[in-house]
């Protein structure tokens, strides 16, 4: 029986595009991005109401893809080419390149892996397909993993980061791939199920191993196991729905980010709570996110 449950707008700011939540326990923030309007924010989560207090804002130039966290507070960014590292200072020093300059695509989402590495996709700005990346950052250097993609999106690891799991949203397939989290080597490409109804964006894994799959367009969060049967369902009051994460002290809140983008006037009076963070209670815990190793000199 498929469980249902349903998410609370968690604050009043409005986002063009919400992405990428992302929990760091040791300072008790969530992190995410507003992709077109090229920003990485923080916030408090409070783990009882669900209710998310935005704080800070680093802006930068162009748009914003994805964030992730070291240990020591220091953030890893995806802007719209590069990666761009931001100590707890505020420096900003460019990683990596990884698109050619002037290419009409952009970074999308990132996450890190068991071991700290982090890994980005990109995504068309046009209507080529199949030909965008998901790469590997191993120290200053980008390594592709695919080269084929069309949307390159949501990622997770299982609970014994053994086995990735990545989303190209345009054709609503998600892959799956032996993982070597000691050396970051993948194993072969294998389609583990296609979404037949919306279109799948961001994703996390459960302490269970199940994959949480954010529906854009059709307004929900899928909870799927990893033969893609449909566990639990919940429902967002907006209807594109872009990424949850697992966050609050015990990775027991289920943080969902939405967008305003597309939306006409008349979608936006019919869904106010488009462009709002989302929390919900869904009876299980996620796993933890590995804190990103930065490069050393």
């Amino acid at each position: 029986m498929t469980r249902r449950f349903t998410a609370t707008q968690a604050c009043g700011e409005v986002y063009a595009l919400a992405e990428g939540p992302v929990w760091d326990p040791l300072r008790e923030r969530l992190l995410w991005v507003d992709i077109d309007a090229g920003a990485v924010h923080e916030g408090r989560l409070d783990p009882v109401t669900g209710a998310v207090t935005a704080t800070t804002a680093h802006t930068f130039g162009g748009t914003v893809g994805a964030v992730a966290v070291s240990a020591d507070g220091e953030l890893v960014v995806a802007e719209r080419e590069v990666l761009t590292r931001v100590d707890t200072a505020g420096r900003r020093t460019e990683i990596a390149r990884v698109l050619p300059p002037g290419v009409r695509s952009r970074l999308n989402d990132g996450a890190v892996d068991p071991a700290g590495r982090f890994l980005i996709g990109s995504m068309a700005l046009d209507d080529r397909e199949g030909q965008e990346v998901l790469a590997r950052l191993d120290g200053t250097t980008c390594v592709h993993i695919d080269e084929d993609l069309t949307l390159s999106n949501g990622l997770a690891w299982s609970p014994a980061g053994d086995r990735l799991y990545s989303i190209d949203s345009t054709p609503h397939v998600v892959w799956e791939r032996d993982y070597d989290a000691a050396t970051g080597r993948t194993g072969p490409r294998r389609e583990l199920f296609r979404l037949a109804d919306g279109m799948p964006d961001g994703m996390c894994a459960d302490s269970e191993g199940n994959l949480w799959i954010a529906v854009f367009g059709g307004g929900r969060v899928e909870c799927r196991d990893p033969g893609g049967h449909l566990l639990a369902v919940v429902e967002v009051g907006a209807p594109n729905v872009t990424c949850p994460a697992f966050a609050g002290p015990d990775l027991d809140v289920l943080v969902i980010t939405t967008s305003t983008n597309d939306l006409s006037a008349r979608d936006l009076a019919e869904h106010p709570g488009s462009g709002h963070l989302f929390t919900a209670e869904v009876g299980v815990r996620g796993v933890a996110t590995p804190y990103w190793a930065p490069p050393r000199p």
